[in-house]
């Protein structure tokens, strides 16, 4: 909302010698954020008001040409060359003279041109840096102003205007009438209301035949005819530079008014080309098959929670919205219906985002406008279109549906506000400040009963009225106080192996990449899952940042691979990355009460209400692709393979002290072959009595052309929620004896698991075993097809001896024989 200083200052008797800062500061006090402050052109040298007294047409020359002598309050006229033709003898217009300097630096001076002295400049308002209007110069009109009086004044180039951001539930702020009175009590002053004006005694018939239909979306619908309008009557300057000042592009004078009115009540009206209107007029929804031609030319669809203006010929406005085409204030109307109303607003802000036609009346009905000014408003532009429009007055008695109800009443108790803001206002102050914002209070001591204006619709509960007291004072009054911190409180076991899972991947050379939780069924086909999959079973949002993405999701992979995919498409060949966050599987669960907010809930209240929500499970989960090493001097590189996702995995095990049992798996999108199924609870490796916590490895190729990712692509994703506890840590025990080392070469087929082999060979070396890694993978001759060989170290040491020969042997005899009567594998010689 765009607020003209000299505006306000008709309305708030704003004290003299108050800045711009300070008038920022109490904007800002009241809880309105100021975006910017507006400050005119600079423009410098003699700028005044002229008055046209003759005009000479020159001919001979390429275009039309004009020589007019100007009254600029001298004693003598001063003869300027002027190309446009858009004023007349008598019209008052801004003359720059000789000496004056308008924005861009443009330096006047009188100069020979046309054959004749032109000793100024009539300027446009281009040219004045206040608008973009080039067609014709500025007219300011035959009355109002006298010819030699400085123009700054007159064109509010003295002018400041805050452009204020006001939130969706103070539908109040988006007027001046709105703003004057919270200013007015920011500052300590009185102020004008200006929807205080009593309508004139209009009689007669109505001037028109209405019907609401829908009372539930319209409580309140005025109307007044007019005859006799000059639609090509010109808008005065006055009104259209308040119009410019917030926004605001000039249409027509009935379009302007309109405009007008709106900014200073906040009650957005319509006008109607009357001799268009056939039959009466109907307040109602709109009926299947329906469509309407709004006055951007645009033929709509309608649907049935849609409401509209219509007559006998059907839909001639989109209630609330945009008005029709075909019932258009036109050059050759004469004759006009205004009307002004009030909707719900939730319809309307239904309306607006389901034709994607927002206006700056939605704007203000969607926050809710005043029920109680409609016909003020019609008052006041049937006043200004008779002072403008030519000979337009009010035909008949106006039209005023009213189906509203007595407004509510709001039981509050007086030491509220001060108990939660923690400063001690007294009863009497809250009682004047309730008062101030307009409502009426009733009661004596602390209980009191406060019934809002009609213009605080957004006030409904004890709670509205305690953030209106704690405003109105200043928020900065509220003192900060940090709370005391309880000793021996810190982090949860939870929140540390949070953290510690998050390091460590990180120094593992992943990055961490959090995106949104959302995701569609398009994300979840092109993963492959099938339609049985429990991870399609989505929680929908009703109010979805995007259609594509309704749902919450129920895994990390979506975003992850996205992620992926942009930094795929930005150039990036090695990436990396990793997230860890909630995700949310749906299913059946019970529907949350809405609680009031006048009381705290009780304990079975907060129970139903935790027990709707749906369980959200820690998961972790990354993607790589490209070189994991990179390419250097000292090679090619490594790229990342589906070993790397598994690793990763382990990497996650460790940092959250437990250990993971890893074996072939199948799940989309993972390829077939090359997924590893991630366990937890087993001791012995062979997967019995394990729970799966996750999966890792190369992704489908059919997933990654559908996502354009290269193939080869890897993934892994692990439920952290479903680890267990880690064991209380231990010290190894350092033995002071000697180790001895001993080489296994494996030969196994290629289905058995690599997890099989070590855990026979470690059941097998028993408690001798310190050590066991899987040093190399060899294929190829003389190993025979369909198999590999596995090489493991082993290192074995007794914590009171030094081992002798022939225990070591014995222990690696153990475990070779236990791993080949398990596995079938054959030492390689």
């Amino acid at each position: 909302m765009k607020v003209p200083v000299s505006w306000l200052s008709e309305h708030v008797d704003i004290p003299a010698g108050t800045t711009v800062e300070e008038l920022d500061e109490a904007f800002v006090r009241l809880g309105f954020e100021v975006e910017e402050v507006l400050r005119p052109p600079v423009t410098t040298g003699p700028l005044v008001v002229g008055r046209v007294l003759e005009i000479e047409e020159l001919t001979g020359f390429k275009k039309p040409i004009r020589y007019c002598q100007v009254e600029v309050g001298e004693d003598a006229p001063r003869g300027i060359v002027c190309g446009a033709r858009n004023f007349a003898v008598d019209d008052l217009v801004v003359v720059a003279l000789p000496g004056a300097v308008l924005p861009g630096d443009f330096a006047i001076a009188a100069r020979t041109t046309y054959d004749h002295v032109s000793d100024g400049m009539i300027c446009s308002v281009r040219e004045l840096g206040i608008g973009e209007d080039h067609a014709g110069i500025l007219v300011l009109g035959r009355d109002g102003s006298t010819p030699g009086t400085p123009a700054a004044g007159v064109l509010g180039l003295d002018d400041v205007v805050f452009d204020l951001e006001v939130t969706p539930d103070r539908g109040y702020a988006m007027s001046l009438r709105g703003i004057a009175r919270d200013l007015a009590g920011a500052l300590g002053v009185d102020w004008r209301d200006p929807a205080a004006l009593t309508p004139p005694a209009w009689s007669g018939e109505p001037g028109w035949a209405v019907e609401v239909a829908d009372p539930a979306r319209c409580d309140r619908f005025s109307m007044v005819a007019m005859e006799g309008l000059d639609a090509t009557a010109p808008s005065p300057w006055a009104l259209r530079r308040r119009l410019a000042q917030c926004g605001i592009r000039s249409i027509s004078l009935a379009v302007d008014v309109t405009n007008f009115v709106m900014l200073e009540l906040g009650q957005p009206m319509h006008a109607f080309d009357r001799d268009t209107v056939t039959g009466p007029i109907t307040v109602r929804r709109a009926a299947a098959g329906e469509r309407l031609t709004t006055l951007d030319g645009v033929d709509r669809a309608l649907t049935d929670d849609d409401l509209l203006i219509a007559d006998g010929s059907g839909p001639i406005g989109l209630a609330g919205v945009m008005g029709g085409a075909s019932t258009e204030i036109g050059e050759g109307t004469t004759a006009v219906l205004l009307e002004a109303a009030h909707w719900e607003p939730a319809g309307i802000g239904r309306g607006v985002r389901r034709h994607k036609l927002p206006s700056e009346a939605a704007k203000r009905f969607e926050r809710g406008t005043d029920p109680d000014v409609t016909v003020v408003a019609l008052a006041r532009a049937a006043a200004l279109l008779a002072q403008h429009g030519g000979a337009a007055q009010v035909v008949g008695a106006p039209v005023d549906l009213d189906v509203r109800g007595p407004r509510p009443v709001i039981a509050l108790d007086a030491g509220r506000p001060g108990r939660i803001a923690g400063v001690e206002y007294p009863p009497s102050q809250v009682v004047e400040v309730l008062q101030a914002i307009g409502a009426t209070v009733e009661g004596d001591g602390q209980q009191l009963q406060v019934t809002p204006p009609s213009w605080r619709g957004d006030l409904t509960d004890p709670a509205d009225l305690v953030e209106e007291v704690v405003r109105y004072l200043g928020f900065d009054e509220i003192p900060s106080v940090l709370p005391t911190a309880p000793p021996g409180r810190g982090l949860t076991e939870r929140q540390r192996r949070r953290r510690s899972i998050g390091r460590a991947l990180a120094d593992a050379g992943y990055v961490e990449a959090p995106s949104y939780p959302f995701v569609g069924e398009a994300q979840l086909d092109a993963l492959g899952m099938p339609v049985d999959d429990a991870r399609r079973t989505l929680i929908t949002l009703r109010n979805p940042l995007s259609e594509e993405a309704p749902a919450m999701r129920t895994t990390l992979l979506p975003g992850l691979l996205a992620t992926l995919a942009r930094n795929l498409a930005r150039g990036q060949r090695d990436v990396a990355v990793f997230e860890h966050g909630a995700v949310f599987p749906g299913g059946p669960r019970t529907q949350a009460p809405v609680p009031g907010v006048d009381r705290r809930p009780d304990d079975d209240v907060l129970a139903a209400l935790l027990g709707a929500v749906p369980e959200q499970p820690w998961h972790v989960g990354v993607v790589l692709a490209g070189n994991l090493e990179p390419r250097g001097w000292w090679g090619p590189g490594r790229p990342g393979i589906w070993a790397d996702a598994v690793q990763a995995a382990h990497t996650v095990a460790a940092a959250a002290g437990v250990e993971l049992t890893v074996r072939a798996g199948e799940r989309a999108p993972w390829h077939p072959g090359r997924c590893a199924e991630l366990l937890v609870g087993d001791g012995d490796g062979d997967g019995d009595g394990a729970r799966v916590v996750g999966y890792a490895g190369e992704l489908h190729p059919r997933v990654c052309a559908a996502l354009d990712l290269p193939a080869r692509t890897c993934a892994m994703e692990l439920d952290v929620d479903a680890l267990p506890a880690a064991p209380v840590a231990v010290g190894p025990h350092v033995s002071t004896f000697p180790p001895v080392l001993v080489d296994l070469a494996l030969v196994v087929p290629d289905a058995v698991p690599a997890a099989e082999v070590e855990a026979a060979l470690r059941e097998g070396a028993g408690e001798l075993l310190e050590v066991l890694r899987l040093f190399d993978v060899y294929t190829g001759a003389p190993v025979p097809a369909g198999s590999r060989s596995l090489a493991y170290a082993l290192t074995l040491r007794a914590p009171d001896r030094t081992l002798t020969g022939e225990e070591a042997n014995a222990a690696r005899d153990a475990a070779l024989a236990l791993a080949v009567a398990r596995t079938g594998a054959v030492l390689r010689g």
